[in-house]
């Protein structure tokens, strides 16, 4: 996949019931680094803390990097009232990695719904079946890895839900691989799952007529 095709989803909104998500901007990052102060999603994500200057880096970087698609996710109902800017509506990020370079078909999954609040409650799950749906019908995607921390038994249940099935456990770093092979079966269950959620232009339903964000 060319770098064109990661960038694909920079204008991109998709809009789910419970989740829209919106392509990953500057302005999303101060909420976002704040997000990562917290030691438990430092350890559930397993990265280090950042200053913000790196965090606005690693947004660059995210955006213009080929092997990697990215949405951060919205609360819809707080969002679609237009009462309240991205920032003040986010839940969490959703990732696409391709990690094998032999193979553009197999993508690594990573969900984070990084407000307490909102997990247990379906956002999660939304989030993921758009994030597989998008990379399976504009990324080419038939397979999907998810590697997860062995104690996050939230995550590992989850995506178990979504007939993702434990393929390996990584000891020395205590996560477990799971895998899902996207089956014309698995494919037509997961566009019926996803058939509610609405593509839209990010520029458009941000900023008035004939003003372009560079």
């Amino acid at each position: 996949l060319s770098a064109e095709a990661m960038k694909i989803n920079q204008n991109t909104v998709l809009q789910g019931q419970r989740v829209t998500l919106v392509p990953y901007t500057a302005a999303h990052v101060p909420r976002y680094h704040e997000w990562m102060q917290s030691e438990e999603l430092q350890r559930l994500t397993a990265s280090e803390p950042l200053s913000l200057e790196q965090e606005y880096e690693m947004q660059r970087s995210w955006r213009d990097d080929a092997d990697k698609c990215t949405f951060i996710v919205l609360d819809t109902e707080r969002w679609s009232r237009q009462a309240c800017a991205d920032e003040d509506c986010m839940v969490g990020d959703v990732n696409l990695f391709l990690t094998d370079t032999e193979d553009p078909t197999l993508g690594e999954i990573e969900i984070m719904i990084a407000d307490p609040s909102y997990r247990g409650r379906g956002f999660g799950k939304e989030t993921t079946l758009m994030m597989m749906s998008y990379g399976v019908r504009n990324l080419g995607i038939t397979k999907f890895e998810a590697k997860i921390g062995q104690e996050n038994e939230a995550s590992i249940c989850m995506f178990k839900k979504l007939h993702f099935k434990e393929v390996a456990v990584n000891s020395v770093f205590q996560e477990v691989t799971l895998r899902l092979d996207v089956s014309d079966q698995e494919r037509r269950w997961l566009l019926e799952q996803t058939n509610h959620v609405e593509e839209k232009s990010y520029v458009e339903l941000k900023l008035p007529a004939g003003v372009l964000e560079t």
